[in-house]
């Protein structure tokens, strides 16, 4: 165990980092712009299709498992989700509720990548495997898919209480 991280590049570390800093601004009630709710959503998708297209290909199973998963969970947050979003203090902003789910998920998409990377250096035949394949690609997914469904929910609450996408 030791040996593999000290082995792990000091960048892998480094977007850790990043990934914890921004889940934790994720945890406190702030007020943003509606567009910068599309942020993360935005850099966790291609961060996990890439992934999964590098180590397994966007064919058959793994595109099937990652986007069932997404349709699933996003359909889930979306439907059942309930709202966190509030008029701001200025036009174009909104109040967000803070949530532990953005870090918890970041880290879910970091950890398959970091899991599947080691896989593919010590062990390469079991990306191989359907059951790997399946779970890493569902896991990328299901995160992928609360990214999306928390943002359609967040958008259309914000329209209901009269906000807007600003145009900056």
């Amino acid at each position: 165990m030791n040996h593999l991280l000290t082995h792990t590049p000091a960048y892998v570390w480094l977007i850790l980092g990043l990934v914890v800093t921004r889940g934790v601004i994720a945890l406190r009630e702030r007020e943003t712009t509606l567009r910068k709710l599309f942020i993360i959503p935005g850099i966790m998708l291609p961060v996990a299709l890439l992934d999964i297209a590098r180590k397994f290909g966007l064919d058959g199973l793994p595109l099937s498992a990652w986007g069932l998963a997404v349709a699933a969970t996003m359909w889930a947050v979306w439907s059942r989700g309930g709202s966190r979003i509030a008029m701001g203090t200025a036009p174009g902003r909104v109040r967000v509720g803070g949530s532990v789910m953005p870090l918890l998920l970041m880290l879910l998409i970091f950890m398959v990548k970091y899991a599947t990377t080691v896989m593919l250096v010590t062990a390469p035949a079991l990306l191989h495997s359907a059951a790997v394949t399946g779970v890493a690609c569902a896991l990328m997914g299901a995160a992928n898919g609360w990214f999306f469904g928390r943002l359609l929910r967040d958008v259309l609450d914000a329209r209901a209480t009269g906000g807007s996408i600003d145009r900056k």
